[in-house]
């Protein structure tokens, strides 16, 4: 089957209304809120909530298509907001009306009497007074503020993700334009900084947007395709090439309009439209972007592209490349050459998440010694040696800042750490880190002591095979037969996730896990919170009314299923937000994020579904 003809994929997004690792989950891109208006009957009425109007409709758009604006410009016979009514409402409560539009940043407060707009000066600016108990147009505090200080109180009012059901997106945003033109004009930068596209078809309105006005591109900073649904209303794979909204040729005029983009994200469903041309700009022609992410590209179109740009004579890519954070997660058929070629160029690099990719033991040791790494997923890499990747984190300058580090393997097809590398390892990882996971290593029981130390700062801990529900409990109280003084000098552990998804039925020991001797799920062990179980655990636990008992429960998704912790009315409520989680709230995560965001569509279903 053609790719393009694949289904909807399954969106997913944390939901913070229950438990740690409960999540809402859609067949489709949680964008697709299918909110129709009268007489709306094809797919462009599907707009975060918002009617589409007809194209080449002219004059004031009272009701804004979702999130994406052009500057306002009224008819000549324009009276003011207030002027305006839709169906015998007034459409706007706006204090003041609009006057001298301009193509602006920002609005001036004072009109001369040839119509030319100048500022006012500082004695009149302290002799603001309200008239009736308003202000006059554009003289309210709020609007008088510096433009970054007011910029950054109404980016508290945009949303990453939008909310379920078929409330808009961004309402507050798009109230906003409405209340006055400063207001407009910093509502501006926040609508336009980061840009989500969950449609071919928003991306025309955007596309058509930046084209019309240039000006729109050089705000934005982000271009989001996580939540990307290639998928129509009932539209074939060929109808949907032939409507010319997001192909190669428009993604490159798209980023030929946005010079001071920081961040890409892509996945899977948009790795057809990444042609040679765009991967090229990326890389070269973009000297401000900072991240990178092409999660889970893997069609032969992409790969191709990319070889393009690799294998090219002479290379178009500069010595230095400006990206800080490069996700080539699950980008399986990327050969090895285009991990020995980028790293190399990546002095700043801190951020590198390469799971399940062809990276080699020599292209990993060609990372710049300028380096410095917070976060590093060589999960899944079968083309990395345990003797190499342990020399790395022993002896490379750019590991010693890790504060994520996953080095989870699938046993069944590849095993990369040894019982003997897990002992060279454990001793040299930094204080730094607070996420690891060594799931699919051979660990033995001769490792816990070894753990100990990094009990204490890591929160989040993926142990390998050959343990048991012994060795388990060694990381949450002292060994008995310890001396006194060293059980009285016992440090608290501060781990609030353990995977513990290799370990079998019979290693877990379920009747002692929950029985009141074992400390694992009692108060003694807190703060831990979530424990990950294999799919045969999970389903021994199912029914069992002892979940219930000892104050945990089940949940699952996609092929990962946990115990979790409830908690009490009266304990402390935990978000489970950190600062080296960029965004995400829940525990386990295993893709790194590349931009601050909160987690959903198919960046959240490679985090925490897989």
């Amino acid at each position: 089957m053609d790719r393009a003809d694949r289904e909807s994929f399954s969106s997913i997004k944390e939901d913070d209304s229950g438990v740690a690792q409960t999540f809402t989950t859609t067949k489709t891109s949680s964008y697709l809120n299918q909110s129709y208006g009268p007489g709306t009957e094809d797919e462009e009425a599907i707009t975060d909530g918002y009617i589409t109007p007809p194209e080449g409709m002219s004059g004031l758009e009272t009701q804004p298509p979702g999130m994406l604006h052009g500057f306002v410009c009224p008819c000549d016979g324009f009276q003011g907001w207030k002027g305006i009514n839709l169906k015998g409402r007034i459409a706007s409560k706006s204090f003041g009306d609009l006057r001298g539009l301009g193509h602006r940043w920002a609005w001036d407060t004072k009109t001369t009497s040839t119509g030319l707009n100048v500022l006012s000066s500082p004695a009149e600016e302290a002799l603001v007074v309200k008239v009736k108990g308003v202000y006059p147009a554009g003289q309210a505090p709020i609007e008088r503020l510096p433009m970054e200080l007011l910029g950054s109180i109404i980016d508290q009012l945009a949303t990453d993700i939008p909310p379920n059901g078929f409330t808009a997106r961004n309402i507050d945003l798009m109230s906003l334009l409405l209340t006055s033109r400063g207001m407009h004009s910093a509502t501006l930068a926040t609508l336009y900084n980061n840009i989500t596209i969950p449609r071919s078809r928003i991306f025309r309105k955007f596309l058509s947007h930046v084209s019309e006005h240039p000006a729109l591109g050089t705000i934005v900073r982000r271009l989001d395709f996580a939540h990307f649904n290639p998928t129509g209303a009932g539209m074939t794979a060929r109808e949907r090439a032939q409507t010319l909204n997001l192909i190669p040729e428009t993604l490159l005029r798209c980023l030929k309009l946005t010079p001071n983009l920081r961040e890409f994200l892509a996945q899977e469903h948009v790795d057809d439209d990444l042609d040679a041309k765009v991967i090229q700009t990326l890389l070269c022609d973009l000297p401000k972007l900072k991240a990178l992410d092409l999660c889970a590209c893997s069609s032969g179109s992409f790969k191709d592209a990319f070889s393009a740009v690799i294998d090219a004579s002479p290379s178009p890519l500069p010595e230095t490349l400006p990206i800080m954070r490069l996700s080539l997660h699950e980008c399986t058929v990327l050969p090895a050459k285009t991990y020995s070629t980028l790293l190399p160029r990546l002095p700043n690099l801190t951020h590198l998440d390469v799971a399940h990719t062809r990276i080699t033991d020599s292209a990993l040791q060609s990372i710049p010694i300028t380096a410095k790494l917070t976060h590093l997923n060589l999960s899944k890499c079968s083309f990395l040696t345990g003797e190499a990747v342990v020399d790395f984190l022993t002896n490379h300058p750019a590991a010693k800042t890790l504060q994520y580090l996953n080095l989870g393997m699938d046993v069944k097809s590849h095993e990369m750490l040894s019982s003997e590398d897990i002992t060279n390892l454990l001793p040299v990882l930094p204080s730094t880190l607070r996420s690891l996971s060594l799931k699919g290593s051979k660990m033995n029981t001769e490792h816990i002591p070894l753990l100990l130390p990094l009990t204490k700062h890591v929160e989040e801990l993926g142990l390998g095979r050959n343990l048991d529900l012994s060795d388990l409990c060694n990381l949450f109280v002292p060994d008995e037969n310890l001396e006194l003084e060293e059980q009285v000098a016992w440090v608290p552990h501060s781990m609030r996730y353990i995977d513990v998804s290799d370990l079998s039925v019979a290693q877990l020991d379920l009747g002692t896990l929950f029985s009141s001797r074992c400390p694992v799920l009692q108060s003694t062990a807190a703060p831990l919170e979530v424990l990950e179980l294999s799919s045969e655990n999970f389903k021994k636990l199912e029914k069992s009314p002892a979940v219930k008992r000892v104050g945990w429960t089940l949940t699952e998704a996609g092929r990962r299923y946990w115990l979790v912790r409830v908690k009490k009315a009266d304990e402390q409520p935990d978000t489970g937000a950190r600062e080296w989680k960029w965004g995400a709230s829940f525990w386990g995560m295993r893709k790194v994020p590349v931009a601050r965001a909160e987690v959903g569509g198919m960046y959240g279903h490679y985090m925490f579904k897989r």
